[in-house]
Formats: structure tokens, sequence, C-alpha cells
């Protein structure tokens, strides 16, 4: 093949918001045609995933060098309407809280601007063994370019 592939899909940071798009395929919906409620967990997931790399937080040299990674201590998530297939459904991500071992998010999935989904979800930096570690002062600094929830 001598034409590059196309660039894989990745979310953007505007605003201090970052929106990450999301198509619904067959394989996200349930015996009725929408959308399964755990995969929006996988939508949002990808979402904060994409958000370390735009915001250049290299999680895998994290856990290579032995300092640590990030472990969901805690979710909460409310269904507003269903998502349906070959929905464009796009997921943003906000920062609530930022401290020196955790983070705060809420995370929305819209379509056309209508809510879906919202999950308020926190975030543990934890060492190897799974205790509570400080996270590394770049990546402090590197959240701090999102935007609290209003």
């Amino acid at each position: 093949m001598s034409e590059p592939l196309p660039t894989p899909i990745t979310g953007s940071l505007r605003d201090g918001v970052h929106y990450y798009p999301v198509r619904v395929f067959y394989e996200d919906t349930d015996l009725t045609g929408v959308v399964y409620h755990a995969n929006y967990l996988r939508w949002f997931e990808r979402a904060r995933s994409d958000l370390l790399d735009v915001l250049g937080v290299d999680q895998r040299a994290a856990m290579e060098a032995g300092e640590g990674h990030y472990a969901i201590s805690d979710l909460s998530i409310r269904y507003a309407a269903p998502a349906r297939l070959s929905d464009a459904v796009l997921v943003e991500t906000r920062s609530n809280r930022i401290a020196r071992s955790f983070v705060e998010m809420n995370q929305r999935a819209t379509r056309d601007g209508d809510l879906l989904a919202e999950m308020d979800i926190r975030v543990a930096f934890v060492s190897p063994e799974g205790r509570p570690r400080r996270q590394p002062e770049s990546w402090l600094a590197a959240f701090d370019t999102l935007s609290p929830l209003t």
C-alpha cells in the first residue's frame, strides 16, 4: 500500500475540556438495539486514556519504571437517554478535583448536545503494590490545564 493509513481517532483538548468522539457500532448494542449500559464505561475509559496521551502523561513508562499507576477508587454513573446504532457520541471530560494522590473527574456522553450518560469518577495513583502514592509532579501540572466542572 503506497498511501499512508489514516491516523487513529484521538480526542482534543479545548478550553480545558477533553472531547473524545465515539461512533456506536453493532457490537455496542444489546438485543433492543440500544447501547448496552456497560459500554459507556468502556467509552469513558478510552476517553480518559486518550486524555492522558493528549496531556503527555506516559502511564506505560511510569508502570515500567515502578512508579505506579491509576486505579479506580470510586465511580457513580447516571443514564439519561439511550444511544443507538450509528449514533455519533461525544465524551467530554472535566476535572472536579486534583489532589496529590488522586484525580476526580466528570465525564458526559452526549449526542447532538443531549445528555446520554454522566459519570463522576475518582482515580487514585497507587504504587505497584497497590498503596496510595503521590502522583508525579509533571502529571499534577498537566491536570492543571483542565477546567473544573461548572
